[in-house]
């Protein structure tokens, strides 16, 4: 195991010893310490500090509307400023003829957006979307990596970062297929063309209730992977204070890197899953069968 993962893996659990000794005769509450890591806050707690220094973030309302900023909220703008950094790195050697360092592992990924998604799922005209493909794709793979960080969150584990992302997948989808056909035509799209007239009072609700549940099992997907992995984890080294023994230790800490470990195969399947059915939508939006 890297460094890292060991620190992360033991930061969980000091952290949740911290909590054991606040409860102190109470008990170790393994709930409250679980839902205090997976839910979002309004303040963020600074890395290396053992969960006692706590920054508070802005709260504030607009037309009735709370607009706080909350830490997935922190957590995204640090993704994008970390992005920001990264691809303008790798941009200042566009002009050499061969790719190499980082550039050249950045345009792996690219490429394989482009032509293994962009192409092949989206078809012709797929250049215009393969911008919103590999924004996508870094974006929820950045955030789901700096939620494996030591003292970071995972923004992709808040459910109102996964709707955000999937509403923005749903106006692309139907975008494609408004500037293909226009309003009226995309909609007659959305049923088959040549079925009987006696189904379609059952195929129309069926169609337009599909068009919705397509950007909502994108949402509870992300959302759904990224939290359980960390519930795993924090289970595990949980059990090493409920039961207060050492030989729990000896099973939980390893089981938990192992996790951890799943984890970063998750952070990656994950954004590409995501990235692939948005493709898959767009191409089905801009290209319907017929």
């Amino acid at each position: 195991m890297t460094a890292a993962e060991t620190e992360a893996v033991h930061g969980a659990a000091e952290q949740a010893a911290g909590q054991a000794a606040e409860h102190g005769a109470g008990g170790f509450d393994a709930g409250g310490m679980i839902m205090h890591h997976i839910l979002d806050a309004n303040e963020f707690e600074v890395p290396g500090f053992g969960g006692q220094l706590v920054l508070p973030l802005p709260e504030f309302h607009v037309f009735g509307l709370d607009m706080s900023i909350t830490r997935a909220v922190l957590m995204m703008w640090i993704a994008a400023a970390f992005l920001v950094v990264l691809f303008w790195r790798a941009a200042r050697t566009a002009g050499d003829p061969v790719p190499r360092g980082l550039r050249g592992a950045l345009e792996v990924l690219i490429l394989f957006i482009r032509d293994e998604i962009g192409a092949k799922c989206i078809g012709k005209g797929h250049e215009r979307y393969t911008g919103y493909l590999l924004t996508t794709f870094f974006f929820i793979l950045t955030c789901n990596l700096l939620g494996l960080v030591p003292g970071m969150s995972t923004a992709t584990a808040a459910i109102s970062v996964t709707a955000g992302l999937a509403i923005m997948a749903f106006l692309m989808i139907q975008l494609a297929g408004i500037r293909n056909y226009g309003v009226l035509g995309h909609f007659k799209n959305l049923v088959p063309h040549g079925l009987p007239p006696a189904i379609l009072p059952i195929m129309i609700p069926v169609e337009i209730l599909g068009m919705f549940t397509k950007p909502f099992a994108l949402c509870v997907r992300l959302f759904a992977n990224m939290t359980a992995g960390h519930v795993v984890i924090l289970s595990l080294i949980g059990l090493i204070f409920i039961l207060e023994h050492v030989a729990v230790a000896a099973v939980a800490v390893p089981f938990a890197l192992f996790i951890y470990v799943l984890e970063l195969l998750v952070a990656f399947i994950q954004a590409f899953i995501f990235t692939l059915l948005t493709g898959l939508f767009i191409g089905m939006s801009a290209h319907p069968a017929h």
